[in-house]
């Protein structure tokens, strides 16, 4: 045999080796994978209450673990958390480390990259008030003071809808927002509703409500592009927690209010 016939023979078996790789990646199936390995591995912020956080016993717990506790339950397989930061989770979920990731916000930037199952926990800014206090919207803001945080989201939604006459504190922190409104500096906060939860719960003399939202961007569940097996089984999972109330109950456990479905739709 000569070199060059070798060659060929080589570079053949090369191409074909090639070809057979690339079949098997583009056959490749998720939700096989993770039926067959009897775990999801569920990217999940490990410090981000409500939605997710570590409890007494060092296990996370929250909002975000309760829906994806659901979705393994519902795959019959075992529910492993994998704790993810903002610059590192969609990495993680392009290398296959995770399967899916939880708290993730719709945008076209992300959308080139990976791909958005069901909305299942509602984002949005609020005003928060003292129940005893009428508030039903932005023009009841005039004369009010709020306390928000500076230069973030909630500060710019604020500074669009609030009137010329509402007094807005800025501070440079949340503890610093909610601290002004419960001692009473400020009649009102704008915060998101991770952070406005958190006081929701704990003022019971106070006893702050949601007086109205700003802004809403609800969480999606993040995935892998072409993955439409897993997309399918998440979204049916999504939907029979909203059908058959548990969504609600997380929402109230977690975000200490009542699951507005309006909430889910961006």
């Amino acid at each position: 045999m000569t070199i060059r016939t070798t060659l060929k023979s080589t570079i053949a078996a090369v191409l074909m080796l090639g070809a057979a790789g690339l079949a098997t990646q583009a056959s490749a199936d998720a939700l096989a994978d993770i039926t067959k390995a009897g775990t999801i591995n569920v990217g999940v912020f490990a410090d981000f209450p409500p939605f997710s956080s570590a409890s007494a016993d060092m296990s996370l717990k929250g909002y975000d673990m309760d829906v994806a506790q659901y979705i393994a339950d519902t795959l019959k397989v075992k529910l492993n958390p994998v704790p993810v930061t903002g610059q590192n989770r969609i990495p993680y979920l392009n290398d296959h480390r995770v399967d899916i990731l939880m708290s993730v916000g719709y945008s076209k930037e992300r959308e080139q990259v990976i791909d958005f199952a069901a909305a299942y926990a509602p984002y949005y800014i609020a005003v928060i008030g003292p129940a005893a206090m009428s508030v039903k919207g932005k023009e009841d803001l005039a004369g009010k003071s709020i306390s928000v945080n500076r230069g973030t989201l909630e500060d710019t939604s604020l500074t669009e809808a609030a009137p010329a006459s509402a007094d807005i504190k800025r501070f440079d922190n949340y503890n610093s927002v909610i601290q002004a409104f419960i001692s009473g500096q400020t009649q009102l906060m704008v915060v998101g509703n991770d952070v406005g939860a958190q006081v929701l719960a704990k003022q019971d003399q106070l006893k702050p409500e949601q007086k109205f939202q700003l802004l809403t961007s609800p969480s999606h569940i993040g995935l892998n592009k072409n993955e439409d097996a897993l997309k399918k089984a998440v979204n049916d999972a999504v939907a029979k927690m909203l059908a058959d109330g548990k969504l609600d109950e997380s929402s109230k456990a977690w975000l200490k209010t009542p699951l507005n479905p309006d909430n889910l739709k961006d």
